[in-house]
């Protein structure tokens, strides 16, 4: 099979690697790539030229396009593709708002039980200062709903911090909300979803924070290992049961069902479970250490995404561990 994959991180990287490794592709291209992708097999188009990738898919007999970032899937790449007949992996526009939306996805979770923190929806910068300054527990978790490269959470561990927080991510008419602060350890857990079944991922753990000892400000991720110890084989299966499947069945009864990744971002204490956020993708970089890890043939997992067949599958691990860490020019995230 040929493969078309759109996006230019370590993530896409991942998978056209994996789909060679693994005998699932004669050929891969990644639209537009990156510097560690050979230049024959580099597209040079941009993620938004939705008739450019149709036509290069069509020209190169493309079998499957698999979509990396979330900016073309929020903004219906999938969509635009499967209606010209182009197989693709991902969620459907309205399906990604489980990124696209914290507070959609909130409302998702609320609706068909999964468990999640409270939260408080804010419509005014002045509104939202006002609850900072009656605050009288720190740190504060402040979201903003939209997409934000993976830098649109703030945890201000005082009322300055989290003025400063506000003063340089918020604008007045931006829909933003406080989120209850859960102490526990984070997890990455990524089911592969046909709409019907969800097969959970090896579960993975990502540091967001740009220093060492979890401080700093969030960026897109500064590094992850797999498997990660904090989700045991019984604290798996509780994110499959009581997060991945009533999302997965909330979607469909939505009108929305979701084929593609599903990504839960969890925090556990002791028997304690909630869902941060969902991401309707691959994690960067989480798929740097669970790709290496799969048995299967991750086309055979595509394929069976597309075609609803998902309930045929057994997802098999290695037991072995993977590691990676991210190096970031000086300055990152705010220059």
């Amino acid at each position: 099979m040929r493969y078309c994959i759109i996006g230019s991180g370590g993530r896409e990287h991942a998978i056209s690697w994996r789909l060679l490794s693994d005998g699932s592709a004669e050929e891969v291209y990644v639209l537009p790539g990156n510097g560690g992708i050979a230049d024959e097999f580099r597209v040079n188009l941009k993620i938004d030229d939705f008739a450019g990738m149709a036509k290069f898919c069509s020209e190169k007999k493309i079998d499957m396009v698999v979509v990396g970032p979330e900016v073309p899937l929020s903004a219906g790449i999938t969509d635009y593709l499967m209606e010209r007949g182009i197989r693709t992996f991902g969620p459907s526009k309205r399906a990604a708002m489980l990124e696209g939306s914290k507070l959609f996805a909130k409302k998702i979770m609320r609706a068909y039980g999964v468990p999640t923190g409270d939260y408080r929806e804010f419509d005014s910068r002045d509104g939202l200062l006002r609850h900072i300054d009656s605050a009288k527990v720190f740190p504060m978790v402040i979201k903003l709903d939209g997409l934000a490269a993976g830098k649109g959470v703030g945890i201000p561990e005082s009322r300055e911090d989290a003025r400063a927080f506000v003063d340089s991510m918020v604008r007045d008419g931006m829909r933003v909300f406080v989120e209850e602060y859960i102490e526990g350890e984070e997890a990455s857990v990524l089911g592969i979803c046909d709409g019907d079944t969800v097969l959970p991922l090896v579960a993975a753990q990502d540091h967001k924070r740009i220093f060492d000892d979890d401080r700093g400000p969030n960026t897109g991720g500064m590094g992850a290992y797999a498997p990660a110890p904090v989700m045991t084989d019984e604290i798996l299966e509780r994110v499959r049961c009581e997060v991945l499947v009533p999302t997965i069945e909330g979607m469909k009864k939505e009108g929305v069902p979701f084929r593609g990744i599903l990504y839960a971002g969890v925090i556990v204490k002791g028997d304690d479970l909630r869902v941060l956020e969902f991401n309707a993708r691959f994690g960067d970089p989480e798929t740097q250490v669970i790709l290496p890890l799969l048995e299967n043939r991750l086309g055979d997992l595509f394929n069976a995404a597309v075609d609803g067949t998902l309930a045929k599958c057994t997802m098999r691990f290695s037991r072995k561990s993977a590691i990676t860490v991210v190096m970031a020019s000086g300055g990152y995230p705010g220059e």
